[in-house]
């Protein structure tokens, strides 16, 4: 089993709503990507210096299905998004 999770950072710029859009967008990506077997996105709530804004959390049967997720079209539409409303993201893959 492959998880894969995702932390970004929001530019200072990007409201709550817009933090909101990308959530629901991360949770549709299951109902368009049969490859990817569990999603969870979450927004922080609790102010830190060390806090990002938000986390996403997702299973996948094996690399290669990683692999489809990251070059499906549903997925890159998210991408594009978080590219323009973040200033970065920090990326965890690990295999058990």
């Amino acid at each position: 089993m492959i998880t894969h999770i995702v932390m970004l950072k929001a530019k200072e710029n990007t409201t709550k709503k817009e933090l909101e859009e990308i959530k629901t967008m991360l949770e549709e990506l299951p109902k368009e990507i049969k490859e990817l077997k569990h999603m969870e996105a979450g927004i922080n709530f609790k102010k830190s210096d060390r806090a990002l804004d938000l986390a996403l959390y997702s299973k996948f049967d094996t690399k290669e299905d990683l692999a489809i997720y990251a070059t499906h079209p549903a997925h890159l539409k998210v991408v594009e998004l978080i590219k323009q409303r973040c200033e970065y993201t920090r990326v965890v893959d690990y295999e058990k």
